[in-house]
């Protein structure tokens, strides 16, 4: 019966079979996995009912910044894979595959009914878009008490901004939460580029893939938490961070990524991940201690570096300082979550003047600083008479900066380097004060 099922699910997605792909949102997440689904090959229909946001992604001009993403988008528009569409109707009665990828879950119950009413065949709906345990599990119940049919998947995606066309196209693994044989084989075949390579699939129940994202986030954040507590220490004990998170990394019970010091937690999703598990754990009378202690560690980093600041130019009230980067990371104009941002946010509660500078992320910064920051055109508009210059985020291109130009523009070579990005040892000689985060 399954070798049936995968030859007719084969058969719709060869090159001339009739079953379309679907998904449907057009804020991150639908922008980055239409584009990239299409890049699979696979004829893709993005729908969204924002008429504007539709024609201007058809022309390639995504309202983000994204490394890669536009030209995976252009590309596939121009070969015809990737259509946009406002008709919901349609887009659901041509889609037996339709990846439900809202960046809120706020009306997803209501988006699966509305799909499930029009169409002629149940379809399967899987659900990228980050819910809270027990989503999809409601969503069934719903479909149940109107009578309609429709097959769910839980399928949690991890993206980081500034990779997450890269994320993608490497997953550590995909997940599904389903009991239907058929979904997993349609949804197995839609990624055979990634199945072929030998990423790991994972079926399971609803609940269990659901609590796998949330779960990711957390066990990051306690990750980069510990580290970061550990870089304190190292500057109180003479030791290096930065080898010390090297010597870590090679154990491989521990592996490198996210053992960085310096790094904060954060994105688009990473703190509605990390409330969601939170309350499910306090409605279910359970303490997550640690959750709990790398959170708070991880907001108390921006003041750390603050209080490291002050201790150097003898209160940053009345001074100012200039902070290149405020973007949540390198690729990306995302500043949700940004330890960056947190960190201007403080020291202009302490009365510093902030110059801040950011190559993609000013525009979505201003919504949330206001008028509290000066904002530059430049690195070297940043630096200009100021006490410190902060590397806030970690873009490559700041090590190419004009060091000696920057060490004459400040009123003092202080640099402050929160991603242990620069060379130090270089800076140094130059004559600057450089501090980073553990080093020596």
């Amino acid at each position: 019966m399954l070798n049936a099922a995968f030859k007719a699910v084969s058969s719709d997605l060869a090159g001339g079979g009739s079953m379309q792909i679907g998904v449907y949102g057009a804020g991150y997440l639908g922008t980055v996995i239409s584009a990239c689904l299409a890049d699979f090959g696979t004829p893709v229909t993005c729908c969204h009912p924002d008429s504007s946001r539709m024609v201007e992604m058809a022309q390639g001009n995504v309202p983000f910044h994204e490394k890669n993403l536009n030209e995976v988008i252009k590309r596939n528009v121009r070969s015809g894979r990737l259509v946009y569409s406002t008709d919901i109707e349609s887009f659901a009665r041509k889609t037996q595959v339709i990846f439900l990828a809202e960046d809120t879950s706020q009306h997803l119950a209501d988006l699966a009914l509305r799909i499930a009413r029009v169409v002629s065949k149940p379809p399967i709906l899987a659900i990228v878009t980050p819910v809270p345990v027990g989503t999809a599990s409601g969503i069934e119940r719903r479909l149940a008490e109107e009578g309609l049919k429709a097959t769910i998947v839980s399928q949690p995606v991890f993206f980081t901004p500034g990779c997450a066309v890269e994320d993608f196209n490497w997953p550590d693994r995909i997940i599904l939460g389903t009991k239907s044989n058929e979904a997993v084989l349609a949804i197995k075949q839609i990624f055979h580029p990634l199945v072929m390579r030998g990423v790991p699939v994972i079926v399971t129940n609803h609940e269990t893939a659901e609590l796998v994202r949330e779960s990711a986030t957390a066990f990051i954040a306690t990750k980069i938490s510990f580290i970061n507590e550990l870089a304190t220490l190292c500057e109180k004990v003479n030791a290096d961070a930065v080898n010390l998170s090297l010597a870590l990394g090679l154990d491989k019970k521990i592996a490198p990524r996210c053992l960085q010091p310096g790094a904060g937690m954060g994105g688009i999703f990473a703190e509605s991940d990390m409330d969601s598990l939170a309350m499910l754990a306090k409605q279910n009378g359970v303490s997550l201690k640690v959750l709990s202690a790398a959170r708070e560690v991880n907001q108390s980093h921006a003041e750390n570096i603050v209080d490291k600041i002050s201790s150097f130019v003898n209160s940053v009230e009345n001074k100012d300082v200039g902070i290149l980067g405020l973007a949540f990371k390198p690729n990306t104009n995302s500043v949700a979550g940004s330890s960056s941002m947190r960190l201007a946010q403080s020291l202009v509660a302490k009365g510093a003047r902030v110059h801040a500078y950011d190559p993609v992320a000013l525009a979505d910064a201003r919504l949330e600083l206001n008028g509290s920051v000066h904002y530059c055109d430049t690195a070297y508009a940043a630096a200009e008479g100021g006490e410190a210059l902060v590397v806030g985020t970690g873009w490559p291109e700041f090590r190419a900066l004009d060091f000696d130009r920057i060490k004459h523009l400040l009123k003092r070579p202080l640099i402050v380097d929160t991603k242990n990005l620069l060379d130090s040892s270089r800076l140094r000689s130059m004559g600057f004060e450089y501090v980073g985060v553990g080093r020596i």
